[in-house]
């Protein structure tokens, strides 16, 4: 797989300060049935910073967002955490951006096709506004602020 895109998730679960992606991971296999973990990458809060944690390779197929067949042609990047009830720590909000960055460079994936969960499902025609469809990566991650600072 090449991605053309990049979509950003939220794991809709608070980040304790210790690793949970091995929970995350278990979830997606023991209890959706997927043979790893869903996203390609996680940025999550370890000890005292946050790490950039790997799921998938990123050159296979996710199980991040299956809305217009996205799975087949974006990276997904999941920070832990709930961004419904409280914004992304800056900490972690400027790994991700690095983390961002870093892909958009090496996959050449310009910064309108880095896209928010949510703004997928409007593409699709469901409207996270209207509770049709999911927040992710939360109500109080902008997502037009977070491609600006891609800039």
């Amino acid at each position: 797989m090449t991605p053309a895109y990049i979509i950003i998730h939220h794991s809709l679960t608070a980040d304790s300060g210790t690793v949970s992606w091995d929970d995350i991971r278990r979830y997606h296999v023991q209890v959706q049935g997927w043979r790893a973990i869903g996203y390609q990458f996680g940025v999550e809060a370890v000890d005292a910073g946050y790490e950039v944690l790997l799921g998938r390779w990123w050159d296979e197929v996710g199980a991040h967002t299956k809305e217009l067949d996205m799975n087949g042609k974006s990276l997904g990047v999941c920070l832990v955490g709930n961004f419904d009830e409280a914004p992304p720590p800056p900490a972690q909000l400027a790994l991700a951006l690095e983390l961002v960055r870093r892909l958009q460079r090496l996959f050449r994936i310009p910064g309108e096709k880095v896209l928010g969960h949510r703004e997928v499902g409007l593409l699709a025609g469901f409207d996270w506004r209207q509770g049709a469809y999911k927040t992710c990566p939360g109500r109080l991650l902008d997502m037009d602020a977070f491609r600006l600072a891609l800039a």
